[in-house]
């Protein structure tokens, strides 16, 4: 009886070893090709997932930089129809181009060279006031939607420092950090709402600075302070960062006094709006939420 058990037991393992032989034979047609290599392989998966997160950043990329220079091209439009006044445009300008932009990061692919392809954005629009701004070549409605005094040179002072500024956020901070988010809302939303405020209502004037008003300075103020607090509950239910709102909304309201103040200060001809704002913004929101 027990050579019975044993001639079964030695037949199962050998058909075992046939059929494991086939099944390993059938999944792989050329022995000498590589496990990682095979699509079904679980290691080969991070190879399609960055090459759908790069054409996804590619062309969220050139979606956004399409749309920038859409922006653009509608107010140049409005402000040569005289729809709206040249002042008014470019503080639009101002207020949405960054906000938007910002808004956008989230249609980015979650892989660590997303932010990178974000900020050909602002190169592109950096390239482009250069070239404007040498005068190396001419776009009359770009000089007269975003600078003061319609001067091809005022491209290279504000209008640069601002795009820059969306360049570093997006390169250091990304949408991973309330600092970025902070101090963009602050430069583009706090910063362009008051100008337009303070042009319509600004008679009262600062009695330190006589160029900014208290209208000007308290929309700044409480702008500031919403627009912020709207961008990070965006990125918030996204799921990029989590944040005790109490505690948040606090040092949002301290973050933003600093940085009216700092906007308020006689200090214009010295240190341009554009970096002082984000700048001061930047440094006490690191010193609120850390890196």
């Amino acid at each position: 009886m027990s050579w019975v058990v044993s001639t079964q037991t030695a037949i199962s393992f050998s058909i075992y070893r046939y059929t494991s032989r086939f099944s390993t034979l059938r999944r792989l047609p050329n022995p000498n090709l590589s496990l990682n290599a095979l699509p079904w392989h679980p290691r080969s998966r991070p190879l399609t997932f960055r090459t759908a997160a790069l054409l996804q950043d590619a062309g969220a990329a050139a979606v956004v930089t399409a749309g920038a220079y859409g922006l653009g091209l509608t107010f140049d439009n409005l402000t040569q129809r005289k729809v709206i006044e040249q002042s008014l445009s470019r503080k639009l300008v101002h207020i949405l181009s960054g906000l938007l932009f910002m808004v956008s990061w989230s249609i980015f692919s979650t892989s660590t060279e997303a932010r990178y392809f974000a900020s050909l954005v602002p190169v592109v629009n950096c390239l482009r006031l250069v070239i404007y701004g040498l005068s190396l070549a001419t776009d009359e409605g770009l000089i007269k939607s975003v600078t003061r005094e319609g001067k091809p040179e005022e491209l290279l002072r504000g209008p640069l420092y601002y795009v820059l500024i969306l360049l570093v956020c997006t390169m250091v901070f990304w949408r991973e950090s309330p600092i970025g988010v902070i101090s963009l809302s602050m430069m583009c939303g706090g910063d362009g709402i008051a100008d337009i405020i303070g042009r319509r209502f600004g008679s009262l004037k600062l009695p330190y600075n006589q160029q900014k008003s208290w209208a000007g300075s308290i929309s700044m103020f409480v702008f500031g302070f919403l627009i912020s607090i709207g961008m990070l509950h965006y990125f918030s239910a996204l799921g990029y960062f989590q944040l005790d709102w109490i505690w948040t909304m606090e040092k949002v309201a301290l973050i933003s006094l600093v940085a009216t103040v700092v906007e308020s200060l006689p200090a214009t001809k010295v240190v341009d709006d554009n970096i002082s704002v984000p700048l001061a913004s930047m440094v006490m929101a690191f010193l609120s939420f850390g890196f």
